[in-house]
């Protein structure tokens, strides 16, 4: 280090003031130490006149003061330096609560915290010259680097690191090498099959006692059983195709999760073999993988153990992260961006940018962007060819997950690979799991139809000409094509190389650059720019002419049948131009997994590796979506044209319809959409083929005490194994512990009273309430009128689709602070798990009811009507409900502002908690009253 004095290294303080932005005004303290408030304007006015700020969470606070930008002493900036891969709250009290200072009370107070919490982290990081002092070395040439692209805190970092402007190396670039200090894995040879050992209920009972063992938690009779009848998942399997089938659903307060770790951890230690627990949110992952340290105590042996797997778009990529560095020294302010990226890469435990260890605030401090840049988002590996291959997060954690106990996975990534090992192509995986425990089960019908929907888009045909074709017309990107990708494996295999040319010539049919300008021209003037932009110029105009909101701003839909003149011409040219693109793919597999037996004596294991997870990514990205594209073009051109009234026979497994999205009246995207009709079906086949044992559990499985539609809603109907059902109740006394009110006298159309009553109740609350609303436009509208009263009585509103903030940070704030409030739609419902306090009162804005489009209008016909959408709609209040307690001592009020809730839909509540349909003064009363006894 340059500081070769005895005296401690400076702490250099920014000479600024310090900068908090509330809902009604701004919070300054002078560096006097005067706090002063100013209004937006004023604040405004000082910030673009004045010194940058210290400040928390500099987008956040320029979107409440109506700027377009913000410059400063971000807090968050330098935290996410000094402590990279740790948590913490992208709020004032949050920095404060993660370093162990006092939690400000108030925005003045929140204010004078930025500044003790900036010094207490800049004395943390001198203190590391003596503690750390290779950290310190490399967080010196780091902050050299990011002080060339304009990092405000580069001088006083520099300085509490005993160094001064000047780095002792001219190639700054060097300081970002992060690679370097990461480890290498190394190939193994092939994993044994797991044996098939069962567990015993009183063996998961026993590993259930060890879990709760220490007294952290408490043990629990339901939880109990509950352990005991999930074990039939992982009794051996007698029958080919009928895998061991569990449903179980598990009241709120019974402790699933420890309940089906127990067994599923006996299972692996017995058979030494992986157990797949997936779950469907984030937050249930994170949750999860936290649960895992009563297994293993030790971090060693639980990340030995344990591993959590996702699908490589959510993985930090090192040749992406080396791309975007080549272009500093033409964007140098991106240093600070991937200095802050640099320095997490250096401490992260899995590389994981989704989810993981990398604070979620940091994307949104820099730019969403930023992730997707990083990331794998393209699907444009170049395996083995990669410089960093054996150093490549994604590929550390595919190994680490064969050799894992217990990999924790999401239903997505869990569907598709299953379906993928099911079929037996290129793109199968060898020593595939056979046992998976699917969490939050209630969402595998939704997992399901995503992960397993064809979209004939204009998105999707672009994307895949990108990753055949590459970077064209003078795109600066790192995307280089398949023939880049093949390039050595071609030069001595002719046919091979004539393969690749007929796959790059036949995907020019597809959209190329620029594809949305040309869409938006006529059908009659459409550009001849290959068969795909005139199939997508004649899916527009079908849609806008046929959709009646073709005038607002939000996305349009249409049915398919009866195309528009024109339409099945261009489908037919479309079809032969993908099968022209169809073909040579296949030969393109066939021929690189030839290569693995023609060349098995010469090939390396790492060739073999690269070979197969070539035609892997061939199959999955290019041949199986061309695949089903043909399939959806041939069934809209075999639907038969009928006159009169008679409609067309409908295929029985599919839904086809056309849509464009839209945002802020913009067209994004176009095209022809296939979703299954019932998604559970292929799942349902996909483990029948693959699995041994299945457990899927939920709170919220049966639908009015019936298993019906938890054998509708997983795949159960159609699974040929006898179903083993496991119910365990609740221990909450949920008639003492809770209320449910409905008012009455509110007009829900009217946003001044709905305002009013949110307002109103949040305020008998005293916070800690959730706002759920069935709208985006109507969250936005209540807010807009109700944060800046909640926020000056000391209850800061926050709210998804306006704080620009993820869904999971803004729940994790809403539980830190016990008095804050929350506004959200389905993705906040699903993902709330708040014990204690911080949530005491759920506000529904209205009845939940499925938006009645083209896919739910063919769901409801195919699973019985109305009663489809009731059901439904039940589970959706069941689960809404079901955040409120948490745990035996918790307390709250479930408010419904729509009068019209049918007594065949409150069902959905617990039996013996009275239903109590009053007025809007009642209602607060009642809250007021209800909460202030249970204090």
């Amino acid at each position: 280090m340059a500081n070769h004095s005895s005296l401690p290294p400076e702490i250099l303080m920014p000479e600024t003031f310090a900068l908090v932005a509330g809902v009604r005004a701004a919070y300054v303290v002078e560096p006097t130490g005067e706090v002063v408030s100013l209004s937006f304007t004023d604040a405004a006015r000082r910030l673009k006149s004045g010194p940058p700020p210290v400040l928390c969470h500099a987008r956040q606070t320029a979107a409440r003061l109506k700027m377009d930008g913000l410059r400063g002493f971000d807090v968050l900036e330098l935290f996410a330096f000094i402590e990279p891969a740790r948590f913490c709250l992208p709020t004032p009290g949050g920095v404060a609560q993660a370093l162990g200072l006092s939690v400000p009370r108030g925005h003045e107070d929140e204010a004078i915290s930025l500044l003790t919490s900036a010094r207490t982290l800049l004395e943390r990081l001198s203190a590391r010259l003596t503690s750390d002092a290779q950290d310190a070395r490399q967080a010196a040439r780091l902050a050299h680097a990011m002080n060339a692209g304009g990092w405000p805190w580069a001088r006083p970092v520099l300085a509490a690191l005993g160094e001064g402007d000047t780095p002792h190396s001219q190639n700054a670039a060097r300081a970002f090498r992060v690679w370097e200090g990461l480890p290498k894995w190394e190939e193994r040879g092939g994993e044994t099959p797991p044996g098939d050992a069962p567990v015993s209920p009183q063996e998961a009972r026993q590993r259930l006692d060890a879990l709760l063992a220490g007294g952290r938690a408490e043990k629990r009779t339901e939880q109990q059983m509950f352990t005991a009848g999930v074990t039939a998942a992982f009794d051996p399997c007698d029958i080919p195709g009928q895998p061991r089938f569990v449903l179980a659903e598990a009241g709120t307060g019974v402790g699933k999760t420890l309940g089906y770790v127990a067994p599923a951890s006996v299972w692996a230690d017995k058979n030494a073999g992986a157990v797949w627990l997936s779950t469907y949110t984030r937050n249930l992952q994170r949750q999860l993988d936290g649960e895992m340290d009563r297994l293993y105590p030790d971090p060693e042996q639980k990340k030995r153990y344990v591993v959590v797997r996702k699908g490589r778009e959510n993985y930090f990529c090192l040749l992406n992260f080396q791309e975007a560095l080549s272009r500093l020294q033409m964007r140098p302010d991106g240093a600070i961006a991937l200095g802050l990226v640099a320095r997490w890469a250096g401490k992260t435990r899995d590389g994981d940018m989704i989810g993981g260890d990398f604070p979620a605030w940091v994307g949104s401090l820099l730019g969403r962007g930023l992730t997707a840049e990083l990331t794998d988002t393209k699907g444009e590996c170049t395996y083995t060819l990669c410089e960093h291959f054996n150093r490549c997060f994604i590929e550390h954690s595919k190994r680490r997950a064969k050799r894992a106990k217990l990999v924790i996975a999401n239903h997505a990534l869990v569907m598709i690979q299953t379906a993928l090992n099911a079929g037996g192509g290129a793109a199968a995986e060898g020593g595939a799991p056979t046992r998976f425990v699917f969490d939050e089960g209630h969402h595998v019908f939704d997992a399901a139809d995503s992960a397993f929907a064809a979209h004939l888009s204009g998105q999707e045909t672009a994307d895949l000409r990108r990753w055949i074709l590459g970077a064209e017309e003078g795109r600066r990107t790192r995307s280089k094509g398949l023939k880049a990708r093949l390039d050595d494996l071609t030069a001595d295999d002719e046919k091979l190389d004539h393969l690749v040319q007929d796959v790059r010539q036949a995907a020019h049919v597809l959209p190329g650059p620029n594809w949305r300008t040309r869409l938006n021209d006529t059908v009659s003037q459409a550009p001849s720019s290959g068969a795909a932009e005139a199939f997508l110029a004649f899916v527009r105009q079908q849609v806008y002419a046929r959709d009646k909101g073709s005038d607002g701003g939000y996305s349009l839909e249409c049915e398919a049948f009866p195309p528009i003149d024109g339409l099945l011409d261009v489908a037919l040219e479309l079809d032969q131009a993908l099968m022209t693109l169809e073909n040579p793919i296949k030969g393109l597999i066939k021929r690189l997994l030839n290569k693995l037996d023609d060349e098995a004596v010469e090939l390396e294991t790492s060739e073999r590796t690269r070979i197969e997870a070539l035609a892997g990514s061939l199959e999955r990205r290019a041949l199986l979506p061309v695949q089903a594209w043909r399939s959806m073009l041939k069934a809209l051109r075999e639907t038969p044209v009928l006159d009169g009234n008679a409609t067309p026979e409908k295929p029985s497994d599919f839904v086809d319809w056309m849509s464009v999205e839209r945002t802020h009246g913009r067209d994004l995207d176009v095209g022809l959409n296939r979703h299954w009709i019932d998604p559970t079906k292929p799942f349902a086949a996909a483990m029948s083929q693959t699995a041994q044992g299945v457990l899927i559990t939920s709170a919220t499985l049966r639908d009015e005490g019936e298993w019906t539609s938890a054998d509708q809603r997983t795949g159960a109907k159609h699974m040929q194994s006898p179903i083993v059902y496991v119910a365990q109740k609740s221990p909450f006394d949920y008639a003492r512990q809770t209320r449910i009110l409905v008012v009455t006298d509110l007009n829900k159309n009217s946003v001044s009273q709905v305002s009013a009553a949110y307002r109103e109740l949040f305020l008998a609350a005293g916070g800690g309430g959730l706002g759920l609303f069935t709208a985006i436009h109507r969250l936005r509208a209540v807010h807009e009128r109700i944060a800046p009263d909640l926020d000056q009585q000391g209850f800061p509103l926050y709210a998804q689709h306006i704080d620009p903030l993820d869904v999971g940070t803004l729940v994790d704030i809403f539980k830190a602070e016990p008095n804050s409030c929350l506004f959200g739609t389905d993705a906040v419902r699903d993902g709330v798990d708040v014990p204690g306090q911080s949530l005491r009162l759920i506000v529904f804005d209205r009845v939940p009811w499925p938006r009645p489009d083209i896919l739910m209008r063919a769901r409801r016909d195919h699973f019985g009507g109305r009663a489809y959408d009731e059901m439904l709609t039940r589970l959706k209040l069941k689960q809404a409900y079901g955040r409120l307690v948490r745990k035996k001592d918790d307390q709250g009020v479930f408010v419904m502002l729509d009068s019209a809730l049918p007594s065949r839909i409150a069902t959905a509540f617990p039996k013996d908690v009275e239903i109590q349909r009053v007025g809007l003064k009642d209602a607060i009363l009642e809250t007021k009253a209800f909460l202030s006894d249970h204090a």
